[in-house]
């Protein structure tokens, strides 16, 4: 495999999931929410906005709970 194109991938893995692979989850988990929502015909717009309001806080907590207690 070229070089480039290994570089080119543990970019995008470290873009994507970077430190915590739960916010990358819990946005795939939504949109896959939306789209079942959108295919019952649901109102759809609502999925998102709350995995954002609840995984940005857990994020957060996670952070600073392993910036005090490093492994």
């Amino acid at each position: 495999m070229p070089r480039w194109l290994r570089s080119l991938g543990a970019f995008g893995y470290d873009f994507v999931i970077g430190d915590d692979w739960l916010l990358p989850l819990t946005v795939l988990i939504g949109l896959a929410a939306t789209w079942g929502l959108v295919h019952a015909g649901l109102p759809a717009w609502w999925p998102l906005p709350v995995a954002v309001a609840v995984i940005l806080p857990v994020s957060l907590w996670r952070a600073v709970r392993g910036a005090r207690h490093p492994d």
